[in-house]
């Protein structure tokens, strides 16, 4: 049996979106180890644009275990451009992913987190959730509003044994990062391989990506007995980005 097994003397139970790949993975993956009941979910698993689809994973996660006792929002994707030249239904997906699918997770999955006794809701957000980075309107935004979303339901399930954190890390050596490579070059006027130093790393006083697994294990921590006090705050795993 694993640890938070042993620990809680029962099963707990975890939804992770965006679990097929990256953060999600290392997530679901590490939760498993600890002897979670892991409920992941991936895009082929349903549309988290849409209410229907954010219902329809809670829905499949209690059905299939019976009950939920934790939630992990980390579906996400980005778009690098100007302001002038962002496209609008990339604006309305980014929001609708990450900011609008939190919001919808927590409200379907809140009678399944309050039966738990100790549910948590815990964000996979972003040092962007803090500081802004030019070219990257809608995921700067919406991980703003994110961590606003998480003081409230703090504030909401304080009563109901209902604790929400955030997980803000740096660049993570993911398919994501490794995607706007192409667009950072071309948004700043430089070859790809300096990209990574003179961009990504840039603001970082560790020069570093930190690795899925790195994440995950602060998740489990939050998600475990010792991060029952920890609510409505982020924890930040910037490698010292908002020192300066």
């Amino acid at each position: 049996m694993g640890r938070q097994r042993r620990a809680l003397g029962m099963n707990r139970v975890a939804l992770v979106t965006g679990a097929g790949r990256g953060i999600g993975r290392a997530i679901a993956d590490r939760l498993a180890g600890d002897g979670w009941d892991v409920h992941a979910v991936d895009v082929e698993d349903g549309d988290l644009t849409t209410r229907e689809g954010n219902r329809a994973v809670v829905d499949a996660a209690v059905t299939r275990f019976g009950r939920l006792d934790a939630v992990v929002a980390n579906a996400g994707f980005q778009h690098v451009a100007p302001v002038p030249e962002f496209p609008e239904e990339q604006w309305d997906r980014l929001v609708a992913l990450l900011l609008t699918s939190p919001f919808l997770l927590a409200k379907y999955a809140w009678d399944a987190l309050r039966a738990s006794g100790d549910g948590r809701f815990l964000a996979v957000a972003s040092v962007h959730g803090l500081v802004a980075s030019p070219y990257k309107a809608g995921y700067v935004a919406a991980k703003h509003g994110l961590l606003g979303l998480v003081k409230v339901l703090a504030l909401e399930g304080a009563d109901v044994g209902i604790s929400a954190s955030a997980i803000c890390p740096a660049y993570v050596r993911t398919a994501l990062v490794e995607a706007q490579i192409a667009d950072q070059a071309k948004a700043h006027g430089l070859p790809e391989a300096r990209v990574l130093e003179d961009v990504l790393l840039a603001p970082q006083a560790v020069k570093r990506l930190l690795e899925p697994e790195e994440v995950a294990e602060t998740a489990a921590w939050l998600l475990g007995p010792a991060g029952r006090s920890v609510t409505g705050a982020p924890l930040v795993m910037d490698l010292g980005w908002t020192s300066r």
